[in-house]
């Protein structure tokens, strides 16, 4: 009887599963609105990929990297960023629960808000966006000079893993200061999605404070510019060369620890709406 019990008792993500699938569900029931969302999304990935190739137009240089050298930039980049934020992309809706109080009732459930945040909505059209970066990952890793050695395949199977690991932790350092800054989320998705912009060019040609802040504080040229100069065997400029993408366990940890600091001291900021 103990064993039967044990065996019906629902796991500890059951709830999360089931929130989930009631989520899919809605957005499948209408089909229509689902094609039209996937495919807007499909469009704006063509777009930004677009925006890469108008900038090699006039420009067959830029950064000392050619067009093939940064579709391997953007598509490692886009590529994490996109895997990130289908699963944190919810967090940018944080301020609206804090400005209409309904944060609360986050706070009285037993589950942690992060989690409650990251599954509270799930968005289908987002899983068509990486298919873009996909398709520039394998145009880039065609038609360019790459030594397949192990370095090379061990690095690109890094940045797969820490790329997202870091935009992740950046969707939740921008989430946590919206418990301080609270009307500012135009100036935390500066960061995010201004940051993800610059992430997939080369960085050599980013301005002093962006190579501060994207470089070392929020290390997002990790998620694409180093790495490719790695993988291309590409001389680096200034402090960004190619030895440091190795450094990218490490980066991965810092923006880890900075995201639940971060998630922690606004938690903690929060007083509630007083309702």
């Amino acid at each position: 009887m103990a064993d039967t019990a044990s065996a019906r008792r629902p796991g500890p993500l059951a709830p999360y599963r089931a929130v989930l699938f009631s989520r899919v569900q809605a957005q499948v029931t209408y089909r229509a609105s689902l094609t039209m969302d996937l495919f807007s999304a499909l469009v704006l990935g063509l777009v930004e990929l677009a925006e890469v190739w108008l900038l090699f137009h006039n420009a067959p240089v830029i950064g000392g990297l050619t067009f093939s050298a940064v579709l391997l930039v953007f598509a490692l980049a886009d590529l994490s960023f996109c895997a990130a934020d289908v699963l944190f992309g919810r967090l940018d809706k944080l301020p609206r629960y804090v400005r209409a109080g309904t944060i609360d009732v986050f706070y009285l459930r037993p589950q942690p808000i992060l989690v409650q945040l990251m599954t509270s909505d799930i968005r289908i059209h987002r899983l068509t966006r990486p298919a873009v970066s996909l398709f520039a990952l394998g145009y880039a890793l065609t038609h360019n000079e790459i030594d397949w050695g192990p370095g090379t395949l061990g690095m690109l199977a890094l940045t797969l893993v820490c790329g997202p690991t870091i935009y992740a932790a950046v969707f939740v350092i921008a989430a946590g200061c919206q418990f301080v800054l609270v009307n500012a989320a135009e100036f935390t998705s500066s960061f995010v999605y201004g940051g993800r912009y610059a992430a997939t060019q080369p960085a050599s040609v980013w301005p002093g404070a962006i190579k501060a802040t994207f470089g070392f504080v929020l290390p997002l040229a990790f998620t694409g510019y180093l790495p490719a100069l790695y993988v291309l065997d590409l001389p680096g400029q200034g402090v960004f060369q190619p030895g440091a993408a190795w450094l990218l366990p490490v980066v991965t940890v810092w923006a880890l620890v900075l995201a639940g600091a971060t998630w922690r001291y606004g938690l903690r900021h929060y007083r509630g709406a007083g309702g």
